[in-house]
């Protein structure tokens, strides 16, 4: 197991604008299908207690683009935990085009902050990372200074 939780995505036509390039919101989507994908996989019990009375808001969402990506480029999104607080969640992510010929990309690089709430919709609350969440994560930790800044190849 690598040091990221990795989703693979095929760029499709769907994700493209009139010029033919990816339209940026996509990134931002893709951050979130991956932050699923990890819950479903890695950590079934946080999504019966989000079923149950568990929020996770997104706080904060940014996105820097390095490259251009199309139709029908591979993805390799891989998500790191950066920062755990009481009842907060900070995670890195890059996106890796996969070149047919075997090397990759990096075209962009994303974080995202998401606080943990519970209770009513109108009496929400700050809560504690789950534990279950806070396990699963555990292998994905970001080294420290591991945000390297502009564009590097993988």
């Amino acid at each position: 197991m690598g040091d990221y939780y990795e989703y693979r995505h095929i760029v499709g036509f769907e994700d493209t604008n009139l010029v033919g390039n990816v339209y940026y919101v996509n990134y931002l989507r893709w951050q979130g299908r991956c932050r699923e994908m990890f819950l479903h996989e890695r950590a079934p019990e946080v999504l019966a207690d989000v079923r149950d009375d568990l929020k996770l808001f997104t706080l904060k969402v940014d996105c820097e683009f390095f490259a251009e990506i199309t139709a029908f480029d591979e993805l390799s999104i891989r998500m790191r935990l950066v920062d755990l607080a009481q009842t907060q969640l900070e995670f890195s992510f890059d996106y890796v085009r996969l070149d047919p010929g075997g090397g990759s990309t990096l075209v962009a690089r994303g974080r995202q902050r998401v606080a943990c709430m519970r209770g009513p919709n109108t009496r929400t609350r700050p809560a504690r990372v789950p534990e279950a969440l806070v396990r699963a994560l555990r292998p994905y930790r970001a080294p420290t200074g591991a945000q390297p800044a502009g564009s590097r190849r993988t």
